[in-house]
């Protein structure tokens, strides 16, 4: 079991929530910390094309082809361990990829970072759910989602000052400092857990199929973006990815010691946060996407200058996860759910009617809002009655939706943006905020539906 059940609450769980907090928004931002610097990699390294596109697209890939592994790790081995663990792994290739010289080793020490941050992201979480119980827990999610949700857009502004100032290689070395200091903290806070007795065994065959899965998927998805949705070797990898999905539930009828009860998917609460993160990630990957490349290519601003009109953007995030965290005991999920998408279609819509500089970042900013919210109730509605034995599996299941939705969203903005990203046209930045705000509102008749009312007590 990862969470031993206590009658008295830690002392320490808002200081390590905090620290927790900060490990993981530093995962999130070293994807748009990295995509804003990577002009100076590529001219640095004389990198081509494809080495540019998997500095990024390796970390993805690692990160979320690895969390169900991540997750399940937490339940057998203790959420504190792997927490340490991946903390580790992570600080250490940040810092080994701060040095690269060749591409070999920037992409070596990306992927390091993403095994890393596979470990740690759904461990923490996992950590954060055991810690917190009731109104308690929802207030807590929602500091979690705040950070972790206005990351990305934090991550323009923090990746346009590194680069502008100390130079490329500080996006990576900054992680070391933080990372270390975070290490001797929870290392020293978080309570000893046991694991449990008899321990049972990893599943590897199951890791195995789940991680290449997810990995094919995941790829896919980052292909269409580049090359359209249309494409026999994307056809061939959502196939590859649709068998070794079916391959793993298979395994897990029928091994020993299975990496995860595959009837937790089918739950209610289950099902409904993996629908709502993946709402989520995907419209915040629209907001970034849009948003920047609005700024940058159409109206030719510098990262730093883009990076400071997105500070609304993650002020706003921050604020709708932690008034939705603040106000889910009382209100329950699907009206918060329904609100979170209504609030992100209005947000998206108006840049979709008027495309200028002052709506685009007003209507992000709303949309950033409504995103926050959404982080809080999917993750509130997915973990809020799981087991303790399954909370490391089922932070697993979210966080990995949570690729999914950045990687699907990406590659469908991408792909429909694709006319105003090589010629001055703004045609396509219209169409990409029609189609996010139409899914967003499209997504909030789905949520009334699915969504569960008031929830029950969570399991202890």
């Amino acid at each position: 079991m990862t969470h031993e059940p206590t009658t008295r609450p830690h002392p320490l769980r808002w200081r390590i929530l905090g620290f927790l907090g900060v490990a993981q928004l530093m995962l999130i931002l070293d994807v748009t910390v990295v995509a804003i610097a990577l002009p100076h990699i590529e001219t640095d390294l004389g990198l081509g094309r494809q080495a540019v596109t998997w500095t990024v697209s390796a970390y993805t890939l690692a990160f979320g082809g690895l969390m169900l592994l991540g997750g399940r790790a937490a339940d057998l081995f203790g959420a504190k361990r792997v927490v340490l663990a991946g903390l580790l792994i992570f600080t250490a290739a940040s810092l080994a990829t701060g040095f690269a010289d060749d591409a070999g080793l920037l992409l070596g020490g990306r992927i390091a970072q993403g095994v890393g941050a596979a470990l740690l992201s759904p461990s923490a979480l996992s950590l954060v759910v055991g810690l917190f119980d009731g109104d308690e827990r929802n207030k807590a999610l929602g500091v979690w989602s705040a950070l972790g949700g206005g990351g990305a857009a934090l991550g323009v502004l923090v990746g346009g000052l590194l680069t502008a100032g100390p130079g490329w290689p500080w996006v990576f070395f900054v992680n070391v400092p933080i990372g270390l200091v975070i290490i001797v903290a929870l290392a020293r806070m978080l309570p000893h857990q046991a694991p449990p007795t008899p321990r049972p065994r990893l599943d590897i065959l199951g890791a195995v199929l789940a991680a290449a899965s997810s990995v094919a998927l995941i790829y896919a998805l980052i292909r269409a973006g580049d090359d359209g949705w249309l494409t026999a070797a994307g056809g061939w990898l959502v196939l590859a990815a649709g068998l070794g999905y079916l391959a793993f539930v298979v395994r897990q009828k029928t091994a020993r010691s299975p990496m995860m009860d595959v009837g937790l998917l089918a739950r209610r609460p289950v099902a409904t946060g993996t629908f709502l993160i993946l709402m989520a990630t995907a419209l915040m990957i629209a907001v970034f996407f849009l948003g920047t490349f609005y700024f940058q290519h159409a109206r030719d601003y510098g990262a730093l200058r883009t990076g400071l009109l997105f500070l609304p953007v993650a002020v706003a995030t921050m604020l709708g996860a932690d008034l939705t965290g603040r106000a889910i005991g009382r209100l329950g999920a699907r009206p918060l759910a329904v609100a979170g998408l209504l609030v992100a279609a209005i947000g998206l819509a108006l840049p979709a009617l008027v495309m200028e500089p002052a709506t685009v970042a007003v209507g992000t900013a709303i949309a950033g809002a409504g995103t926050g919210a959404l982080f809080v109730v999917a993750s509130a509605t997915a973990l809020g009655q799981v087991a303790p034995h399954e909370a490391g599996i089922a932070s697993g299941i979210v966080s990995t939706f949570h690729e999914f939705g950045a990687s699907a969203g990406a590659a469908v903005i991408s792909s429909v943006a694709a006319a105003s990203l090589v010629s001055d046209t703004l045609s396509g930045f219209t169409d990409g905020f029609v189609l996010a705000a139409v899914a967003a509102a499209a997504g909030a008749l789905v949520a009334a539906v699915l969504t569960p009312g008031m929830p029950k007590q969570a399991v202890a």
